[in-house]
């Protein structure tokens, strides 16, 4: 690999360093990775909770409606209010202390999957499973909301990270964070199913509200030691400029925040058909069974990257991980096999969270703390702005154009030495053109001088000194 002369990374007045955001006394060790534990464990509650009724919507609206492109644009709105809100998200976070945060983020969550509830009491589900109607899709919008909103959660937790865990074991408690979402869809994508199949929806939203409610009373005993954050001079309430700032500083950063958001453009493709396609070969109880059992791949992966940590250089190890799911997407719909299709869906989910944890860890060390939360935040806006464009986009593809294209003689003869027969043969295609998209992507970012760049301003940044000096 060539290495060319390593850009200099311009000083910043500001660096966190000069500023302290822990209580006087307090260092990062054994009582803060205590406190880091509990936000955890805290978050796998409410991370359940919210995973469980959006999987039990998805599922609940496909086999009502059987509409491909309902179920995209419920996925593709969700991608894109989070995407909106993210800037504004990481600019609260930033503002005010992490757990004030999170207990705002929590209750907005109970009111919404309340006003849910309370639709579905005075409508009934006759009326809400229309999809033709707005009652559908003002229920739909309602769990969105408290979906999107407990998204604010997942940016606080990335920057309690760096306040909290030691520089030299942030990596690994990244991988724990893996390890507790994979945990949370596991168990959620099994109950999901299950519970749309054998309770029904009604009976759903009761258990996500009493979950959300039981989430929030256990988060107000927590303590996170922070001091309140100060106020930054000329900084908005959606500080979109304070986040480009701190993102230009490092150098390549901007180059890997483009290639997340057209990978993300990419895997918006999976996102909206990997559940229809799903349902094609399960019941939906046996779908969200193949989740869960799948999702153990979460736990795996997170478990290795909290045991082994990244490497050296996380940004080499996001690539890589890049191109085995692009591998992966070009494979395992090459056959309508059940099997190859859940151990597509295992491998991937393993290698998923060494993907998260190497961009989180980059960041938390490269950016400084006080301007993370609207890092993350932005990073969330423009890389998930680009998934809710090819979900909106490939639902409609789809449906009305290549899954006939699929099933005519024309498709069948074109495609079926390398697609084979079945049902969801249109879907396979868009797989695989996905797959190799991303592949091409993945190769030229590893060959490129913003990957070499960036690679020697991580080895380069400074621990971040977040503890309040002693008085002179």
């Amino acid at each position: 690999m060539a290495t060319d002369e390593m850009d200099p990374v311009p000083a910043d007045p500001s660096a966190p360093q000069l500023e302290a955001h822990l209580p006087p006394g307090v260092t990062r060790g054994p009582e803060t990775l205590r406190a880091f534990r509990a936000v955890l464990g805290n978050t796998l509650v409410a991370n359940v909770t919210s995973s469980y009724l959006w999987f039990a919507l998805t599922f609940w609206a496909y086999l009502e409606t059987r509409s491909v492109m309902a179920t995209a644009i419920i996925g593709g709105g969700f991608m894109l209010f989070t995407a909106v809100l993210g800037t504004w998200f990481g600019t609260l976070v930033d503002r005010h202390r992490k757990k004030q945060v999170m207990v705002i983020s929590s209750t907005v969550t109970l009111v919404t999957y309340a006003a849910s509830g309370g639709l579905w009491l005075l409508l009934g589900e006759d009326r809400l499973a229309d999809w033709s109607s707005a009652w559908f899709w003002l229920f739909s919008a309602v769990i969105l909301v408290g979906g999107v909103v407990e998204s604010l959660r997942n940016i606080a937790l990335s920057t309690t990270v760096t306040l909290l865990v030691p520089e030299d074991d942030r990596d690994k408690a990244n991988g724990l964070v893996g390890t507790v979402q994979g945990v949370a869809f596991m168990i959620t994508s099994v109950f999901s199913g299950l519970s749309v199949g054998l309770i029904g929806m009604g009976w759903t939203l009761a258990v996500a509200i009493a979950l959300t409610g039981a989430s929030l009373l256990h988060l107000l005993p927590i303590t996170i030691p922070e001091l309140e954050p100060q106020p930054e001079e000329g900084a908005s309430r959606f500080d979109v400029r304070g986040a480009v700032a701190a993102i230009r500083v490092v150098p390549g950063l901007v180059a890997l925040i483009l290639f997340s958001t057209f990978n993300n453009l990419v895997s918006g493709v999976y996102i909206a058909l990997m559940d229809p396609y799903g349902l094609t070969l399960f019941s939906v109880e046996a779908w969200g069974i193949v989740l869960g059992v799948t999702g153990i791949g979460f736990v795996v992966g997170g478990g290795l990257v909290a045991k082994l940590g990244l490497g050296a250089n996380p940004v080499r190890t996001l690539l890589l991980v890049n191109l085995g799911v692009a591998v992966l997407g070009m494979t395992f719909t090459l056959r309508e096999w059940a099997w190859l299709y859940v151990l597509g869906l295992f491998a991937f989910m393993c290698i998923i969270p060494a993907a998260e944890s190497a961009e989180q860890t980059i960041l938390q060390r490269v950016v400084p703390f006080r301007t993370q939360g609207r890092v993350f935040g932005f990073a969330q806006s423009v890389e998930l702005a680009a998934s809710p464009v090819s979900a909106f986009l490939i639902g409609p593809i789809a449906e009305f154009w290549l899954i006939p294209y699929m099933d005519s003689g024309s498709g069948r003869d074109t495609w079926g030495w390398l697609l084979g027969d079945g049902e969801a043969r249109g879907i396979a295609l868009v797989f695989l053109a996905a797959g190799a998209i991303m592949l091409v992507t993945v190769l030229v970012a590893l060959a490129s001088a913003p990957y070499r760049r960036l690679s020697r301003a991580y080895a380069a940044a400074p621990p971040q000194q977040l503890e309040a000096r002693p008085a002179d």
